[in-house]
């Protein structure tokens, strides 16, 4: 029976089968693929005979491994080379979508469904990543899986899950100036801690994130991940149909009323039953920063950092270590920390509302001599809009490089990595050890307003005092 949340409604109208493990098999509306969790996939596949069962139901495009400062072809890297010539043949093989380098809608898998209108309310999404948590913002239910479970989806377009118990996680009051969506996640996470949402679905509500833009709440869904959380969603609501109206793959017509009208009706109930409730409010969170080597190692860019004795006794092992990793000490302001690359991209905040709130930054200013700082759009059709914007000419002129869409330094699957020991400000999300690309490189997580204050400064600096 359904307790009235939106995920439950959404589970039980995808459910094909209770499996004898007590595991739901899950009908999957979408499938997303891309170039590096995907060739291990079709090669099961092929050994087995398999048909990929509904092609029509699956989008590829190339991400994790493409070179964002040339686009030609062969790649320098023979492996990216080889393994975007899998994908194409691959898709070709089974007629499935490719959006490709040069089409115009290639980009960062969850940059280019919600873009494109692939993403929709009450939709079950699947993909071989982490951050596919992302399309919740739309009111879907969205999984990172693995390799065995690509292929489990080509072939029978069902997953076998255990169903999660729901927390739903309130954050009410406005935003304060210079303060942005991924502080909001990364304030959220600090406090719920890594690990806080194994088991659960984070449904995301309140005042907060009603405010919010589209692009702002995938931000905060795209990092439920990283708190623990199978997956994070919110509410459809009107800015949620503002968004998609007239995109590419949306409903039109009297399709577009129909749709409207079922996508209301499965936002929580009010008397939705919940397995947990906590709630915070806007007005305590300023602009963050993280300092150690999880996302939930974080803080207000005007505090210090903790003590080993005033974290809780179960965190101080893993703070001590990321203490000697950073080569940082407990009690430090983290501002004013040294910064030699600036990185503002990814799936986390590479969308064009990014872009702008960094290039109003850093117009009229300069990167700090010695800084190298850097923006890679989301997809192509960001990049385009950018360039139409003229952000292009103001990151360049302050002393950015502009690039090619792509993940770029996030996972660092290409030419885009840190060297040795230098420490970036990032507005990616993930700040593990060797993350972006040397194994003893350091990250600090960011929002992109931050990382274009930073790179101006050449350190860690309130991104306040620049607006």
């Amino acid at each position: 029976m359904s307790r009235g949340t939106l995920f439950d409604k959404v589970w039980e109208q995808h459910t094909v089968a209770t499996l004898p493990s007590g595991q739901t098999q899950l009908f999957i509306g979408l499938h997303l693929i891309h170039e590096v969790t995907s060739p291990q996939a079709f090669a099961m596949l092929r050994e087995r005979g398999l048909p990929v069962l509904y092609p029509q139901r699956t989008v590829a495009t190339v991400d994790h491994i493409v070179p964002t400062d040339t686009l030609a072809r062969p790649l320098q890297d023979a492996l990216a080379e080889e393994m975007l010539q899998a994908l194409e043949a691959n898709c070709r093989a089974h007629n499935i979508p490719f959006f490709g380098i040069g089409s115009g809608r290639q980009g960062i898998v969850h940059v280019i469904a919600p873009e494109q209108g692939l993403t929709q309310p009450g939709m079950t999404i699947a993909c071989g990543d982490s951050h596919t948590s992302t399309h919740g913002a739309f009111g879907a239910i969205a999984f990172g899986i693995g390799t065995s479970q690509v292929r489990d989806v080509l072939a029978t377009q069902t997953l076998a899950l255990n169903k999660l118990k729901v927390r739903r996680v309130e954050v009410n009051g406005s935003m304060a100036a210079g303060v942005y969506a991924k502080d909001v996640i990364l304030y959220l996470i600090r406090q719920l801690g890594v690990k806080g949402g194994v088991g659960y679905a984070y449904e995301f509500a309140g005042t907060t994130f009603a405010q919010m833009s589209m692009e702002e709440r995938m931000t905060v869904c795209n990092m439920a991940i990283e708190g623990g959380a199978r997956c994070g969603y919110m509410n459809p609501d009107e800015t949620t149909f503002a968004y998609l109206q007239g995109r590419l793959f949306a409903p039109q017509g009297k399709n577009w009323d129909q749709a409207v009208a079922w996508w209301r009706s499965l936002a929580s109930d009010a008397d939705a039953e919940y397995d947990d409730v906590v709630t915070f409010t806007a007005a305590d969170i300023a602009p963050t920063v993280t300092w150690g080597i999880t996302p939930g190692q974080s803080v207000a860019v005007d505090e210090t950092l903790p003590t080993l004795e005033s974290l809780p006794e179960a965190e101080r092992a893993l703070a001590a270590e990321a203490y000697a990793y950073m080569d940082l000490q407990p009690g430090q302001p983290i501002q004013g920390t040294k910064i030699d690359v600036c990185f503002i991209g990814s799936c986390t905040n590479g969308r064009i509302s990014d872009l702008r709130q960094a290039a109003k930054v850093v117009e009229g200013r300069k990167v700090k001599p010695g800084v190298k700082a850097f923006v890679v759009p989301g997809s192509e059709r960001v990049k385009a809009q950018a360039e139409a914007e003229g952000l292009d000419v103001i990151f360049q002129a302050a002393g950015f490089e502009w690039r090619n869409p792509g993940c770029s330094m996030c996972l660092a699957m290409n030419p885009d990595k840190l060297q040795g020991r230098q420490i970036s400000a990032s507005s990616s999300n993930r700040n593990f050890k060797g993350r972006q690309g040397s194994a003893t490189g350091r990250t600090l997580l960011m929002s992109p307003a931050m990382v274009a204050a930073a790179a101006i400064a050449g350190e860690v600096t309130d991104v306040r005092a620049f607006l």
